[in-house]
C-alpha cells in the first residue's frame, strides 16, 4: 500500500496513545471540512489521510477493544464524505466528536 503517512504506516503511529491517534484523524478530518467547498482536490487527500490513520488505528492492536468504534467513525466518515450521510452527520457533529480526542490527547501529555 503507498501511504501517504510513511513515517506512521512505519510503526510510529502503534506508539501513540489513542487519544493521540484519534485526534490526528480529527486534524485530517478538519482539513477536509475546511477544504471542502474551497478546493475538491485538497479536501479528497484529507480524507483519504483521515481513512489512512484511521485504517492504522484498526491494525493497532492496543486498539482491539475500541475497534467497534474505530469501525464505525470509518463508516460514518465515508457516508457522511462520500455516501448519501445515512447517518446524518454535520460538519460540527465531527467537530465535536473529534474535539473530546484533542482535549484528552492535551491532559495526557
Amino acid at each position: 500500500m503507498n501511504y501517504q503517512h510513511k513515517n506512521l504506516a512505519g510503526g510510529r503511529w502503534n506508539e501513540l496513545p489513542f487519544f493521540e491517534q484519534m485526534a490526528n484523524v480529527g486534524s485530517e478530518v478538519e482539513r477536509t471540512i475546511k477544504w471542502k467547498d474551497k478546493n475538491a482536490e485538497f479536501s479528497r487527500m484529507a480524507f483519504e489521510r483521515a481513512l489512512e490513520l484511521l485504517d492504522l488505528s484498526l491494525s493497532d492492536k492496543k486498539n482491539i477493544k475500541r475497534l467497534r468504534e474505530i469501525a464505525r467513525v470509518r463508516e460514518a466518515i465515508v457516508d457522511y464524505f462520500a455516501g448519501a450521510n445515512e447517518y446524518a452527520s454535520s460538519d460540527e457533529s465531527w467537530r465535536k466528536y473529534f474535539y473530546a480526542f484533542n482535549y484528552a490527547a492535551r491532559l495526557g501529555r
